[in-house]
Parts: C-alpha cells; structure tokens; sequence
C-alpha cells in the first residue's frame, strides 16, 4: 500500500511560515481536503509534498523513501500533481494530451498501445469531453482545459493524488463531476487525495479527512466531521459563519 507520510514537516515561503512540524500520512482511501485563506500556501505546500520544492525542516516520505532521492520517473508512477493553473501553449490534440498521463508508465522507446489509449478515452468521457479527442487543446476553454487536465492525471494512475483547486473555472455541473471522479478515484481505486479547496461545502461533501493552515505555521488536521464546525471554520477564515443542516448533511454559509 502506497503512501504519503510527511514527518515534522516545516515549509515557507518568502519568509512566510506556512507549517510548522507538520505531521499528516495520506493512506488508501482517504479523501483529504486542505482548506486555508487565500494566500496561506496551500499550493506551496503541496508542491512540497510532491517533491518539486525543499522543505525548511522535516521529510516527505514516498513508500517510506524521502521523496527528494527519488527519481521523478519513480515518482510520476506512484503520485500525480494536478497544478493551480491549467495553460495549453503547444498544439496538440486533447487525446494526445490524455495520453501523456501513460508516459511514467513507459520504456524509453515504448508508444503508447491499445490499452493506454482506451484508458485515455474513457478518462476523457468521464470528464465530459466526449467528442473533442481531435480537438486542438489550445482552443479549448478554461474550463474544458482543467478538466482535460484531470483527465490526463487520472489516465496517470497514481496512489497518491495531490490536487490544487481542481474546481477552478468550473461550473456547477462540472465542479460535482470533477468531484464525483475523484471519490471513485479514492474509495473505487483504493487511492489516497489531497486537494486544495475553496468552497467548504465541497469539502463536507465529499471529503473524509481536512487539514487547515491557519497561518503563521499553525496546522489542524483530522476527520472531517470534527473539524468541520461553526467555530473552527470561523476562526479559519476569521468571518462570521453560520451553520444549515441539509439532507445531505451540514453546510456552511457566510454569516456576513
């Protein structure tokens, strides 16, 4: 079973503590949300975690391995990043693009065969881009990139999936498809996630665990049903917020 262990983590930026002694582990099955203020460093956290920036202090380990001696190719084949921003500069078409999700999996001079390009076209479908495999990707929309983009990762196969606000640019239909792949993903696949979110609600949805970066190296992590409350929120995101029981569950409004 693969997994992600962070062991006394420190990470800042620019002077700027974003965790102190950090300790999390993302287990199959798990679906963890990172929930923070705008600015807090929730995307410089994850890059950490994902070995392309040097902690302060502390280790990532990867199957128990600090993930900054790994190769990237051992890496790509057991953790998938999807970054904040989804750009599309070169022309390719979106199967092609789909398809580079296969390429940790590959030999040096290995093409892509039957099976790499099935997965590819079924992740494409799921995310609601049937029908634009020849398209070129950069005429697509933000929001038909970002889903192109979470297609690619998922057609990656990883363990370990860290995403940064996968429902950016995305409207409400897609938010809750994009959402609802990536559940299949963890408790289906037996995989572990950690996403980066805005939207609270989203969160109590479909999230199991929430770790919280409350500023100046402060971190909370656990189940989300502890930690999803009127007054933790609050002082979160120091705004007033007011607790609604659904259906569905309990939700979370701005109090103004």
């Amino acid at each position: 079973m693969t997994t992600l262990v962070c062991q006394s983590l420190s990470v800042s930026i620019a002077g700027k503590i974003i965790c102190s002694k950090l300790d999390l582990e993302l287990s199959a099955g798990q679906f963890w949300g990172l929930l923070g203020p705008n600015g807090i460093g929730k995307t410089t956290l994850l890059k950490c975690m994902a070995g392309l920036t040097p902690a302060d202090a502390g280790m990532v380990l990867l199957e128990n391995q600090p993930i900054d001696k790994l190769p990237r190719r051992v890496i790509a084949r057991l953790l998938g990043m999807l970054q904040q921003h989804t750009v599309y500069v070169f022309d390719a078409s979106v199967l092609e693009t789909a398809l580079t999700g296969r390429h940790p999996h590959l030999g040096r001079w290995e093409r892509e065969g039957a099976s790499d390009r099935q997965k590819a076209l079924e992740a494409i479908q799921a995310v609601d881009l049937e029908g634009f495999e020849a398209r070129s990707v950069t005429g697509l929309s933000g929001g038909e990139a970002r889903r192109l983009a979470f297609a690619s990762l998922v057609v990656q196969e990883p363990a370990i999936l860290l995403l940064d606000e996968p429902t950016n640019h995305l409207d409400m239909k897609h938010q809750t498809r994009i959402m609802d792949q990536l559940e299949k993903q963890v408790h289906e696949k037996q995989r572990a996630a950690l996403t980066a979110l805005h939207d609270v609600n989203l969160a109590a949805r479909y999230c199991s665990h929430i770790l919280m970066l409350f500023g100046d190296g402060q971190w909370q992590s656990g189940p989300a049903v502890e930690l999803l409350n009127q007054s933790t929120l609050e002082t979160l995101y120091q705004c007033r917020v007011e607790s609604v029981h659904t259906s569905a569950g309990r939700r979370f409004l701005p109090s103004g």
